[in-house]
């Protein structure tokens, strides 16, 4: 296990704010697999597509800036 998997295991037990976006974030990629499973995609299952990816990415993005901060107050 790499450093960066440690932060996000300690944030995941540790940090309700981490814990909660991970949690979206899995809900999120559940129902992106249940529309590529999809043979066609209607348009507004494609527009749903294309915001699930957005949302996706913006919890990514937040999730990497708490465990930045997170190895960076706890930086020795």
């Amino acid at each position: 296990m790499n450093a960066a998997d440690e932060v996000k295991g300690l944030l995941l037990q540790s940090h309700d704010q981490y814990r909660q976006l991970a949690q979206q974030h899995h809900q999120l990629d559940d129902r992106l697999h249940q529309l590529t499973e999809k043979h066609y995609l209607s348009s507004c299952e494609q527009f749903e597509e294309v915001t699930l990816k957005k949302q996706k990415l913006a919890l990514k993005d937040r999730m990497e800036e708490i465990a930045r901060e997170y190895v960076h107050s706890h930086a020795s």
